[in-house]
Protein backbone atom coordinates (compact mmCIF):
# COMPACT_ATOMS: atom_id res chain seq x y z
CA UNK A 1 0.00 0.00 0.00
CA UNK A 2 1.00 3.39 -1.05
CA UNK A 3 1.82 6.04 1.98
CA UNK A 4 -1.18 8.33 0.26
CA UNK A 5 -3.82 6.03 0.38
CA UNK A 6 -2.83 4.42 4.10
CA UNK A 7 -3.93 8.58 5.06
CA UNK A 8 -7.44 7.93 3.64
CA UNK A 9 -9.50 7.25 6.16
CA UNK A 10 -11.62 3.74 7.12
CA UNK A 11 -14.31 2.83 4.47
CA UNK A 12 -17.69 4.72 6.06
CA UNK A 13 -15.93 7.76 7.22
CA UNK A 14 -14.79 8.18 3.53
CA UNK A 15 -18.14 7.31 2.69
CA UNK A 16 -19.26 9.99 4.80
CA UNK A 17 -17.01 12.93 4.08
CA UNK A 18 -17.46 12.52 0.20
CA UNK A 19 -21.05 12.89 0.92
CA UNK A 20 -21.13 16.09 2.95
CA UNK A 21 -18.20 17.36 0.76
CA UNK A 22 -21.19 16.96 -2.28
CA UNK A 23 -23.63 17.68 0.14
CA UNK A 24 -22.13 21.37 0.46
CA UNK A 25 -21.51 22.11 -2.93
CA UNK A 26 -24.92 23.47 -2.75
CA UNK A 27 -24.11 26.59 -1.21
CA UNK A 28 -21.72 27.04 -4.74
CA UNK A 29 -23.72 29.00 -7.71
CA UNK A 30 -25.46 26.76 -9.42
CA UNK A 31 -28.06 26.28 -12.15
CA UNK A 32 -31.79 25.93 -10.04
CA UNK A 33 -31.76 21.53 -9.21
CA UNK A 34 -28.43 21.08 -10.37
CA UNK A 35 -27.19 19.28 -7.31
CA UNK A 36 -25.92 16.32 -5.23
CA UNK A 37 -29.37 15.10 -3.90
CA UNK A 38 -30.05 12.06 -5.61
CA UNK A 39 -26.46 11.31 -6.26
CA UNK A 40 -25.67 11.41 -2.54
CA UNK A 41 -28.59 9.16 -1.77
CA UNK A 42 -27.78 6.27 -4.51
CA UNK A 43 -24.08 6.58 -3.76
CA UNK A 44 -24.93 5.89 0.10
CA UNK A 45 -27.24 3.42 -0.68
CA UNK A 46 -24.75 1.64 -2.74
CA UNK A 47 -21.74 1.61 -0.54
CA UNK A 48 -22.83 1.74 3.36
CA UNK A 49 -22.45 -1.69 4.61
CA UNK A 50 -25.37 -0.86 7.04
CA UNK A 51 -28.50 0.15 5.96
CA UNK A 52 -29.24 2.69 8.46
CA UNK A 53 -25.98 4.63 8.18
CA UNK A 54 -26.82 4.65 4.51
CA UNK A 55 -30.02 6.07 5.03
CA UNK A 56 -29.10 8.56 7.95
CA UNK A 57 -25.83 10.10 6.49
CA UNK A 58 -27.01 11.69 3.03
CA UNK A 59 -29.99 12.99 5.14
CA UNK A 60 -27.98 14.31 7.70
CA UNK A 61 -25.98 15.72 4.95
CA UNK A 62 -28.39 17.65 3.10
CA UNK A 63 -29.76 18.58 6.43
CA UNK A 64 -26.07 20.28 7.08
CA UNK A 65 -26.11 21.59 3.73
CA UNK A 66 -29.71 22.93 4.30
CA UNK A 67 -28.82 24.91 7.14
CA UNK A 68 -25.84 26.50 5.84
CA UNK A 69 -27.97 27.65 3.18
CA UNK A 70 -30.67 29.02 5.43
CA UNK A 71 -27.82 30.95 7.08
CA UNK A 72 -26.65 32.13 3.88
CA UNK A 73 -29.89 33.10 2.21
CA UNK A 74 -31.64 34.08 5.38
CA UNK A 75 -35.29 34.48 5.39
CA UNK A 76 -36.05 33.26 2.34
CA UNK A 77 -34.49 29.76 2.86
CA UNK A 78 -35.41 29.43 6.35
CA UNK A 79 -39.50 29.27 5.40
CA UNK A 80 -38.41 26.81 2.82
CA UNK A 81 -38.42 24.03 6.45
CA UNK A 82 -41.65 24.82 7.31
CA UNK A 83 -43.02 23.76 3.73
CA UNK A 84 -44.31 20.45 2.71
CA UNK A 85 -41.53 20.69 -0.12
CA UNK A 86 -39.05 20.29 2.40
CA UNK A 87 -40.47 17.08 3.34
CA UNK A 88 -41.48 15.84 -0.29
CA UNK A 89 -37.62 16.39 -0.73
CA UNK A 90 -36.24 14.52 2.11
CA UNK A 91 -38.88 11.45 1.25
CA UNK A 92 -37.42 11.66 -2.27
CA UNK A 93 -33.63 11.20 -0.47
CA UNK A 94 -35.07 8.34 1.48
CA UNK A 95 -36.47 6.40 -1.34
CA UNK A 96 -33.23 6.94 -3.59
CA UNK A 97 -31.12 5.54 -1.06
CA UNK A 98 -33.18 2.50 -1.30
CA UNK A 99 -33.15 2.56 -4.55
CA UNK A 100 -29.31 2.80 -4.26
CA UNK A 101 -29.23 -0.55 -2.87
CA UNK A 102 -30.14 -2.07 -6.22
CA UNK A 103 -26.39 -0.66 -6.72
CA UNK A 104 -24.50 -2.79 -4.34
CA UNK A 105 -22.14 -5.24 -5.38
CA UNK A 106 -23.90 -4.11 -9.36
CA UNK A 107 -21.90 -0.68 -9.35
CA UNK A 108 -20.94 0.04 -13.10
CA UNK A 109 -21.40 3.10 -15.81
CA UNK A 110 -24.51 1.60 -16.86
CA UNK A 111 -26.05 1.19 -13.70
CA UNK A 112 -24.58 4.30 -12.27
CA UNK A 113 -26.32 5.94 -15.30
CA UNK A 114 -29.87 3.60 -15.21
CA UNK A 115 -30.40 4.58 -11.50
CA UNK A 116 -29.47 8.14 -11.65
CA UNK A 117 -32.16 8.58 -14.73
CA UNK A 118 -34.56 6.54 -12.19
CA UNK A 119 -33.80 8.71 -8.76
CA UNK A 120 -33.59 12.07 -10.93
CA UNK A 121 -37.40 10.54 -11.91
CA UNK A 122 -38.54 10.15 -8.81
CA UNK A 123 -37.76 13.00 -7.32
CA UNK A 124 -39.25 14.60 -10.22
CA UNK A 125 -42.43 12.96 -9.77
CA UNK A 126 -42.31 13.31 -5.75
CA UNK A 127 -41.71 16.50 -5.85
CA UNK A 128 -44.37 17.73 -8.70
CA UNK A 129 -46.91 15.55 -7.28
CA UNK A 130 -46.34 16.98 -3.91
CA UNK A 131 -46.67 20.73 -4.73
CA UNK A 132 -50.38 19.79 -6.93
CA UNK A 133 -51.29 18.05 -3.63
CA UNK A 134 -49.95 20.14 -1.16
CA UNK A 135 -50.09 23.50 -2.39
CA UNK A 136 -52.41 26.30 -3.63
CA UNK A 137 -50.80 26.67 -7.08
CA UNK A 138 -52.87 24.64 -9.25
CA UNK A 139 -56.21 23.13 -9.03
CA UNK A 140 -56.87 19.46 -7.27
CA UNK A 141 -57.83 17.66 -10.81
CA UNK A 142 -56.21 15.78 -13.59
CA UNK A 143 -55.44 19.08 -15.03
CA UNK A 144 -53.95 20.95 -12.14
CA UNK A 145 -51.57 17.67 -11.99
CA UNK A 146 -50.94 18.09 -15.43
CA UNK A 147 -50.05 21.74 -15.16
CA UNK A 148 -47.86 20.71 -12.51
CA UNK A 149 -45.91 18.45 -14.10
CA UNK A 150 -45.43 20.70 -17.12
CA UNK A 151 -44.08 23.58 -14.94
CA UNK A 152 -41.42 21.48 -13.55
CA UNK A 153 -39.63 20.18 -16.96
CA UNK A 154 -37.64 23.34 -17.35
CA UNK A 155 -36.23 22.24 -14.15
CA UNK A 156 -36.15 18.48 -14.60
CA UNK A 157 -33.21 18.71 -17.16
CA UNK A 158 -31.23 20.31 -14.68
CA UNK A 159 -32.32 17.18 -11.96
CA UNK A 160 -31.02 14.79 -14.28
CA UNK A 161 -27.79 16.61 -15.44
CA UNK A 162 -27.49 17.55 -11.46
CA UNK A 163 -27.42 13.93 -10.51
CA UNK A 164 -25.25 12.39 -13.61
CA UNK A 165 -22.54 14.93 -12.67
CA UNK A 166 -22.86 13.97 -8.99
CA UNK A 167 -22.70 10.48 -9.64
CA UNK A 168 -19.92 10.64 -11.72
CA UNK A 169 -18.05 12.42 -9.03
CA UNK A 170 -18.83 10.32 -6.54
CA UNK A 171 -19.06 6.55 -7.83
CA UNK A 172 -15.76 7.36 -9.74
CA UNK A 173 -13.95 8.67 -7.45
CA UNK A 174 -14.67 6.14 -5.48
CA UNK A 175 -13.64 3.80 -7.78
CA UNK A 176 -10.49 5.71 -8.09
CA UNK A 177 -9.37 5.16 -4.51
CA UNK A 178 -10.71 2.03 -3.99
CA UNK A 179 -8.03 1.45 -6.39
CA UNK A 180 -5.42 2.71 -4.13
CA UNK A 181 -6.51 1.31 -1.07
CA UNK A 182 -7.31 -1.97 -0.60
CA UNK A 183 -9.52 -1.73 2.64
CA UNK A 184 -11.80 -0.17 0.51
CA UNK A 185 -12.21 -2.95 -1.62
CA UNK A 186 -15.02 -4.87 -0.44
CA UNK A 187 -17.91 -4.64 -1.92
CA UNK A 188 -19.69 -2.38 0.81
CA UNK A 189 -17.92 -0.73 3.26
Amino acid sequence: MNRQASLLPAGPLLLTLLIFAAALTRVLPHPPNFSPIEAVALFGGAYFAKRGWALLVPLVAMFASDLVLGLVNGGIYWSYFASAGYLLVYASIALSTVLGFGLRGKVGSTRVLGYSLAGSLLFFVLTNAGVWAFGALYTHDAAGLAASFAAGIPFFQWTVLGTLFYAALLFGGFELLRRHNPALHAQTV
